[in-house]
């Protein structure tokens, strides 16, 4: 951020650090490793009086002084180069804080140059005791050089109390450095015996090189077992966020843990194999087979390390793209662009978004991603994304994987970056910031108008109320995975005896529904007991019958959208077969669970609805890397992935398992995260709820009022943390993930939050009516909800037996509604007994239930007085 950014799209991601950097600490290591097994080999020249092994250690000296010398001196200037133009922010903290110890180091490294050169040089032309002498300063000097810059190293990753106390050697000598120091040291002779491979295997003298080879051999095998020891050490040592990235919080280190894994025993059982007695043309080969080996091995280790104190370049110090912890809160609150150096464009405007964008990429991306390069290429990582997609992924970024920092700037300069990334980068030509303007509607011709039953004020001797218990029951209809939800509508009915002292009928009576639109059930992924036509069962509790769980689908003959089919519900007599009383009601169903917004695919159904197979695929596969699951395969070997089958649900009444959040905590919890600050669009983003959308399934009268979801269910966050909240009281440590980056919005912090239970606990209509009466407030206050399931809007009656839905229709679609397909198709029974849109008796209009006018307020309070918003 304060220094200029080094522009490296393909070969970015830092490529070019892993190809020097992995090479030069391989002959780093070999360096220190190797020195000892000069000096100790020419010992053995001299105990046994051989000038074969002799003239061996002589040439292996002239290689070794090319390789780690020449060669490792070019790598390593090579390795200051790199990480000063990709990191130069973190270069500058460990030079100048460790300014003393990189000076040690340098004249440490000054002295192996000094004495590889005699060692090499002088070697049979002085005393022999001299010469040892020279050999065992070089080792001295080269281990000295791993022990200056493993204390740096392991200080990045675990910095001990150093961010407290600012004092070198509290950095230098941090919990890691005696660990990492042994098991390099144990690496480095292993590496002395891989090189030594190398140049015994051209020995000449069958006898001899086999004798060499079963020397360099043991160079392995010995080492390898103090090594397997200080790694479990080192291990030990880290803090528990580092281990925990090794064991797989990043997925880009599984497989890297994989290769560490399987090479190491490789390396053993390929020494082994090399003091068998073969042809050299055998060995020659593997000598350099092994010696990749060590190459590789070498370089997932160096990779852990690295990526295990993600998301920081220096362990809670600087963050991966060199921003210092500390400036993350003044950058969120005064922005990247007015505050960074060598930044063009301070203001975002119209004319500059994506060149601003760009500038943002550079700062916050380029030093970890590629663009369209072999390493971390960003591009496949967000091919899927819209704009609002792409701003959510970077709204969640670094909260629940915390394997990258989170996002450092206001959320006008993430939308920017966002664009950027969507249009400048993918070159899309997607203008969408908004849910309102995702997935927008194919064209649903108008419905013909309802045809609205007949109804005699004079004659008719009953009226039959009919309704869904749910504004809108919602589907994802995908190939992949069911269980979210119900699978079926619910609808109820009550029966009603004309006069005076008008009756509920429950007896006698056999009430019926039949789908009016849909002959067939179109892209059923289950097999249900229930059918479009059949007898409605009465609940005695509810004096009500109940036709449950009817399968339902948003699509018609034609397979053209339509979320709200009608059904007709008749009652007869069961005596005599009279039809004692005919309705119609609305059943609505959605498939637009807007999925694709953030997983990309497109609608599976005629553009309409439904979860499609590649949102489907992302889904899973987004499931798999956070939680360790192979659903991805199951769903692909064809398998449908039940939610529920993990994740308990109130309403299907699932029992998951106990040890999970529940599915509507794990949902809500996890995308909270990524979609803060988004008030209503946060639901409509998911939820078929966007006015613009191909359902728009909030249409009663609070959407004429332009109230929206969160006035009454609360912001996402308020919502997620109850959900949370609850989860954490029942001993669900996972929920603490969730809600560790979640601010409440309507309260000061989260010890006010109220548990809740999904589906049981919601919003009270009379958290707002009050007594019933007019409300003085448009939202409902946190945590005051219905205490269980019989206060719930669907559950309830009046004092007369009466449902509440009966008369006001269903949650999201209260009378009067208006459903953008027919204006009065949730209008149907209003329509019906009243030739009006309101709840059924308003405007004193008794007569419809009771035959006369009434004085006295039976079903609830204040239910005599005029309806207020009757202009809607």
């Amino acid at each position: 951020m304060n220094y200029p950014v080094w522009e490296l799209y393909s070969t970015g991601g830092g490529l070019l650090m892993v190809i020097i950097a992995v090479v030069h600490v391989y002959v780093a290591h070999f360096a220190v490793g190797g020195g000892l097994f000069l000096v100790l080999t020419e010992m053995k020249g001299y105990r046994e009086n051989s000038s074969d092994i002799l003239d061996f250690t002589k040439k292996h000296s002239r290689f070794f002084m090319l390789l780690s010398v020449v060669f490792g001196s070019v790598t390593g200037v090579g390795i200051w180069f790199i990480i000063s133009l990709i990191s130069p922010d973190a270069t500058s903290t460990l030079t100048h804080h460790f300014v003393f110890i990189w000076a040690a180091e340098w004249v440490c490294f000054g002295c192996e140059i000094i004495a590889i050169f005699v060692y090499y040089y002088r070697f049979g032309k002085m005393n022999r005791k001299a010469h040892l002498k020279i050999g065992w300063l070089y080792f001295l000097f080269a281990w000295l050089s791993l022990f200056f810059v493993n204390g740096i190293i392991a200080f990045m990753l675990t910095p001990g109390e150093w961010p407290e106390t600012g004092n070198m050697w509290d950095g230098f000598f941090n919990p890691t450095m005696l660990p990492s120091l042994f098991f390099r040291t144990a690496l480095s002779l292993v590496l002395a015996g891989i090189f030594g491979f190398v140049t015994a295997v051209f020995i000449k003298k069958t006898e001899f090189r086999e004798t060499m080879i079963r020397y360099c051999a043991k160079w392995l095998i010995l080492p390898f077992v103090f090594m397997m020891i200080f790694a479990f050490w080192y291990f030990k040592a880290l803090p528990d966020a580092p281990r925990a990235m090794v064991m797989g919080r990043s997925p880009e280190l599984i497989p890297v843990v994989k290769i560490f894994m399987w090479f190491l025993p490789l390396l053993f059982i390929g020494s082994l194999a090399m003091a068998i007695r073969m042809p050299g043309s055998v060995k020659k080969p593997a000598a350099f087979v092994i010696l990749a080996i060590g190459l590789v091995y070498m370089g997932a280790f160096e990779w852990i390390r690295e990526a295990s104190r993600r998301p920081y370049l220096i362990y809670g110090h600087t963050w991966s793209n060199s921003i210092r912890v500390w400036e993350e809160e003044y950058l969120n609150k005064n922005g990247l662009l007015q505050t960074a150096k060598w930044i063009k464009n301070r203001e975002i405007k119209d004319d500059n978004m994506l060149e601003a964008g760009r500038e943002i990429f550079k700062i916050e991306c380029i030093s970890c991603h590629s663009v369209g390069g072999p390493l971390n290429d960003i591009l496949p990582l967000t091919s899927r994304y819209s704009i609002l997609g792409m701003d959510s992924q970077l709204n969640g970024q670094g909260k629940i994987n915390d394997y990258m920092p989170q996002f450092m700037g206001t959320s006008e300069e993430r939308m920017t970056l966002a664009r950027f990334i969507v249009q400048g980068l993918h070159g899309k030509k997607d203008t969408k910031a908004s849910a309102d303007m995702q997935n927008l509607p194919v064209k649903i011709p108008m419905e013909n108008p309802v045809k609205i039953p007949e109804f005699d004020e004079e004659k008719s001797e009953y009226v039959l109320l009919a309704w869904s218990d749910s504004g809108m029951y919602t589907i994802p209809d995908s190939k992949q995975f069911h269980g979210m939800g119900p699978e079926g509508n619910n609808l109820f009915a009550q029966l009603i005896r004309r006069g005076e002292t008008p009756e509920i009928v429950t007896e006698d009576v056999e009430l019926t529904y039949k789908d009016s639109g849909q002959k067939k059930l179109q892209n059923l992924q289950i097999t249900y007991d229930k059918t479009l036509n059949g007898t409605m069962e009465l609940n005695q509790d509810l004096m009500a019958f109940a036709a449950e769980s009817i399968p339902v689908r948003p699509y018609k003959d034609d397979g053209s959208f339509n979320p709200y089919p009608v059904f007709t519900i008749e009652a007869r007599s069961k005596t005599d077969g009279k039809i004692l009383g005919k309705t119609r009601v609305v059943a609505p169903v959605s498939t637009e669970m807007g999925c694709n917004n953030c997983h990309g695919g497109k609608w599976r159904a005629k553009g309409s609805g439904g979860i499609s197979d590649q949102t489907s695929n992302d889904i899973l596969t987004v499931h798999d890397r956070i939680s360790r699951t192979n659903l991805l395969d199951m769903a692909q070997k064809g398998r449908s992935i039940d939610c529920s089958s993990c994740h308990s649900d109130s309403i299907s009444g699932a029992e998951g398992q106990s040890e999970r959040l529940n599915l509507s905590a794990s949902i809500h919890g996890f995308h909270a995260n990524y979609l803060t600050e988004k008030d209503g669009d946060a639901c409509h983003l998911c939820h078929p709820s966007s006015p613009d959308g191909n359902t728009r399934f909030f249409r009663g009268i609070h959407k004429s009022l332009d109230m929206d979801c969160i006035n009454c269910h609360g912001k996402m966050e308020d919502l997620a943390l109850s959900l949370l909240v609850a989860e954490k009281q029942a001993g669900k440590k996972s929920a603490d993930r969730l809600m560790k980056y979640l601010s409440p919005q309507a309260v000061q912090n989260i010890d006010q939050v109220s548990p809740r239970k999904p589906w049981i606990n919601e919003p009270d209509c009379l958290n707002c009516h009050v007594d019933f009466q007019p409300p003085e407030t448009d939202e409902s206050e946190i945590n005051m909800w219905t205490k269980n399931r019989e206060q719930l809007f669907h559950m309830r009656t009046g004092e007369a037996g009466i449902m509440c839905q009966a008369c006001h229709g269903s949650s999201h679609a209260v009378y009067p509604t208006a459903n953008f397909l027919d204006k009065d198709r949730d209008n149907i029974q209003p329509m019906q007994y009243q030739k009006n849109q309101y709840p059924i008796g308003a405007n004193k209009n008794c007569k419809v239930c009771h035959t006369i006018d009434m004085e006295e307020e039976i079903h609830h309070p204040n239910m005599l007085n005029m309806f207020r918003n009757s202009e809607l």
